[in-house]
């Protein structure tokens, strides 16, 4: 069962005037459109020919089983966002809930200037107000904040358009029905559920105390494997989440309730410039619960830039390359049971077309097939060997105890010694409500403050949150929060004539290497396919007006989502927000990793072509999609003479042209990241980091960071396995040192 939505905000976070005028603007992006004799605009909307008309009811007819009658075209092309319910409670609560007060200032006060004469005149070049304007001059509006040498007009257009397409595909009432997608994957029924027994706390004035011998902050890729090695290695210890279990039978869920529940900050954050966004799993389980079951270990010339560069000796040794495997070995890591599915075999089959390099990504599926592509919302069947189906059931059956809906605020510490020696942590617990639900008021669920006090701390928040922690905790050490990687990717949507479904099929099990070290040093592009849920493929594709933005939608059922990643040379960082204290990351794709990720990005564009893609669509501003054409001007599947990357295409060239003209210059391109590092980076010498080489924090005792921000770069690699091993190690070493000093040995 699909858990409620959060409540929506209370009170007017907008003015009637400014809740009009955004709807204007989300109608702009996605308008009514109607059929008529010729195409047009009208004060509130487009008209599409005849011709136009009978082209998609064609299509729909070839392609959508049970096509539907003409009704059920009128109604997707008619609906708009302001007539959705839906929509406007989607939009609000993404506005009120999830995004930044700054941003949300900036816009109330562009939505009041556009109400305003002399605003309007400014940001329009029209006097009259937004909302009043017919619907070809507001489009004509968002071009020219496109086209702006302003940035702030950039960043409105881009961010209103990646909202509006975004939160339709999410509530649409008839999209789905017409794209043929299922919010339940097909033959669906759920796993086993691992009966979790979380502590509970009544209500109360005073701070509840508890004591454990370790509290592991995070429930995620590396907490949960801390925690299954010391339980097992029979010290007490407890799991803290600020987040909360969902069992399979939840999972996974539809895309509105899924990125409210399972992701940081309804599964959207951007960078301060609004260059890149960012998706973060918030959930018991980290990002294992939502991530794509790529299992891929650190590869050889990271290891040696760790070891030999950074003085990290320790991860070109044997034993690391232990715990690799033994991590691998738990989750039944294999590439033997894989059935590619359509995104993944356009990349192996135009690659090998190419003499490009690929390489066959093993999943952490036990072993089984596996062929479900909706995993970035959590995995129904359990067949994914996440950190809830794994790790922390093992950790539970050695007697580690859970709780969840505990926030950890800080790190407490005993200075009497001189040294700040952690003693444990306190933060505010929530309760589920009566229903054993996470919605409605606070009123209806206990709140409480909660200290743990423990021999050993390990923070495992995950690279956003765990330096937040070491800062609230009072630490001083200036590499808090720096070296931020994000692997930045940029989408390319291919369309073919066959039905691809993309949205079956396990998501990312082939990857194109041949681009990763175009600098010699390790730094390049990795070419992989993305996951095709509607609202996330549909809103990181170039948007160019709403009629084709409509039409591209009908087509998505034949659309593969492949993308050019890049292990970035040069980080970002990571500080809390002045107001709320949340994270706010500093992060703009540099040219030298922008450069990469484009030469990435002209040879996927050459694999979708010589795998016959008859539409390739960008996520570059300005940038048409390339249509490939017969000689009567429709669209048109690839001949046997024009196979071989577009040599004999004099078209398809000029478009790989037009594309590097373009460019992929932060902040106007659409870049994204699901991979978050080193903003607690290991380190040989203090100086240098945030954490020693054994994962404790410098200049504290018994304090310790295990997961993706102790990265000392970017992994250039899904980083689960990564961080699941460097965990391995820390946890074994920690075990070690309790047991010493309890004056008995190590039982792993």
């Amino acid at each position: 069962m699909v858990p409620p939505m959060p409540d929506p905000p209370t009170g007017e976070a907008f003015t009637p005037e400014q809740w009009t005028t955004l709807l204007a603007i989300m109608d702009t992006i996605v308008p009514s459109i109607k059929r008529g004799a010729k195409a047009g605009t009208t004060v509130s909307q487009q008209t599409i020919s005849d011709a136009e008309y009978s082209q998609l009811t064609a299509h729909l007819k070839k392609t959508v089983v049970e096509a539907p009658e003409g009704t059920a075209l009128d109604e997707f092309l008619e609906e708009k966002p302001s007539d959705n319910p839906r929509f406007g409670a989607l939009l609000k609560r993404s506005l009120v809930l999830y995004s930044r007060e700054d941003v949300r200032k900036n816009l109330l006060f562009i939505l009041w200037a556009l109400n305003t004469r002399v605003g309007s005149l400014i940001l329009t070049g029209h006097k009259a107000p937004f909302h009043q304007q017919p619907l070809h001059i507001r489009q004509a509006i968002l071009y020219r904040w496109r086209d702006s040498m302003l940035a702030p007009l950039n960043g409105l257009h881009k961010s209103m358009t990646v909202a509006a397409k975004n939160l339709w595909a999410k509530t649409s009432p008839t999209y789905h029905q017409l794209s043929g997608y299922s919010e339940v994957p097909l033959n669906y029924k759920p796993g086993p559920a691992f009966e979790y027994d979380f502590v509970q706390f009544a209500a109360g004035e005073e701070p509840e105390v508890i004591e454990t011998d370790v509290v592991i902050v995070g429930s995620g890729c590396g907490g949960a494997v801390c925690a299954k090695n010391l339980a097992e290695a029979g010290h007490r210890v407890l799991v803290v989440e600020k987040a909360f279990y969902f069992p399979p039978s939840a999972l996974p869920m539809t895309e509105e309730a899924g990125t409210a529940h399972l992701f940081e900050d309804g599964g959207g954050i951007f960078s301060d410039d609004g260059s890149i966004a960012i998706t973060a799993g918030s959930v018991w389980g980290g990002g294992g619960t939502v991530n794509w079951s790529a299992s891929l270990q650190l590869q050889g010339f990271v290891r040696k830039e760790w070891a030999q560069d950074r003085g990290l000796t320790f991860f070109e040794t044997s034993e690391f390359q232990t715990c690799l495997d033994r991590v691998c070995h738990r989750m039944g890591v294999s590439a033997d049971h894989i059935r590619h599915n359509h995104s993944n075999k356009v990349l192996l089959n135009g690659a090998r077309k190419l003499g490009y390099t690929t390489k066959v990504v093993p999943q952490n599926t036990a072993g089984h097939e596996h062929y479900c592509g909706q995993c970035s919302l959590g995995c129904g069947t359990a067949e994914k060997q996440g950190p809830a189906v794994t790790w922390l059931p093992d950790a539970a059956r050695a007697g580690a105890k859970f709780v969840e809906g505990f926030k950890v605020d800080r790190v407490l510490f005993d200075k009497s010694r001189g040294k700040k020696k952690a003693i444990g942590v306190e933060g505010i617990w929530t309760s589920r409500n009566s229903r054993g639900q996470i919605d409605g008021p606070l009123s209806e669920r206990t709140v409480r403050k909660v200290v743990v006090k423990a021999s050993k701390v390990i923070i495992s928040c995950g690279t956003l949150w765990s330096p937040i922690v070491l800062m609230n905790s009072g630490l001083k050490n200036s590499q808090i929060g720096r070296n931020l990687y994000l692997h930045p990717v940029t989408l390319m949507g291919a369309v073919f004539k066959e039905d691809v479904r993309p949205w079956e099929g396990a998501i990312l099990t082939s990857l194109v290497s041949s681009f990763e070290d175009l600098d010699g040093h390790g730094h390049g592009a990795k070419i992989e396919s993305v996951a095709m849920i509607p609202s996330l493929a549909m809103s990181l594709t170039n948007y160019t007006s709403g009629l084709e933005f409509k039409k591209l939608a009908l087509k998505f059922r034949h659309m593969s989502g492949v993308f050019s990643l890049a292990r970035d040379r040069d980080p970002g960082s990571i500080y809390p927000d002045p107001t709320t204290g949340v994270p706010r990351i500093k992060y703009t794709p540099s040219a030298f990793d922008s450069a990469n990720i484009m030469e990435g990005f002209i040879a996927l564009a050459k694999i979708c072509y010589v795998e016959g893609a008859t539409e390739i669509h960008t996520g570059l501003p300005g940038v048409a999609p390339f249509i490939r054409e017969a000689e009567d001007g429709s669209a048109a599947p690839a001949g046997p003479d024009d196979l071989d990357a577009g040599a004999t295409d004099p078209r398809f060239v000029a478009w790989l042209k037009e594309i590097q003209r373009a460019g992929n210059k932060p902040p106007g391109s659409i870049y994204a990241s699901a991979h978050q590092m080193g903003t607690n980076r290991m380190s040989a010498r203090e100086k240098d980091g945030v954490v020693d080489p054994k994962g404790q924090v410098w200049g504290t005792e018994d304090l310790y960071v295990s997961d993706a921000s102790v990265f000392p770069s970017a992994s250039g690699v899904n980083p689960m396995i990564t961080n699941m091993a460097i965990s391995d190690w820390i946890s074994r070493n920690i075990s070690k040192e309790l047991r010493s000093a309890n004056g008995r040995g190590s039982r792993l």
